[in-house]
């Protein structure tokens, strides 16, 4: 399993999330590494105009942790409930796939 992927992997995961996001119509939330809270591996920053950052621990952690923390932070940015939330983390899975390796992540089955 890969670990310590470099800051221009996290870009562009980052640019392929927010990209899906504004293609569905949501809000792309900003993503940051670190947290600024010490200790914590993903956190928000919601802004009272709309928006968010995602901030997310890199180092020393599984890619697949840091890509389903900014997948989340995705869902929790929209303030999605199920079926919505479950749909959309299928669909940026299959978004980012290409990103973690063949043998890594298997695309998950559409919740109908």
């Amino acid at each position: 399993m890969a670990t310590n992927q470099s800051a221009l992997d996290f870009a562009h995961a980052a640019r392929t999330l927010g990209r899906e996001a504004r293609r569905r119509g949501l809000v792309a939330p900003s993503f940051r590494c670190p947290p600024r809270i010490v200790g914590v591996q993903r956190s928000m920053r919601r802004f009272p105009k709309g928006g968010a950052v995602v901030a997310v621990q890199l180092k020393g952690r599984p890619w697949l942790a840091v890509l389903g923390d900014m997948i989340e932070g995705v869902v929790v940015a929209n303030g999605l409930q199920p079926p919505h939330a479950d749909r959309l983390r299928s669909e940026l899975w299959q978004a980012v796939a290409g990103q973690a390796g063949p043998q890594q992540v298997r695309p998950m089955p559409r919740v109908a």
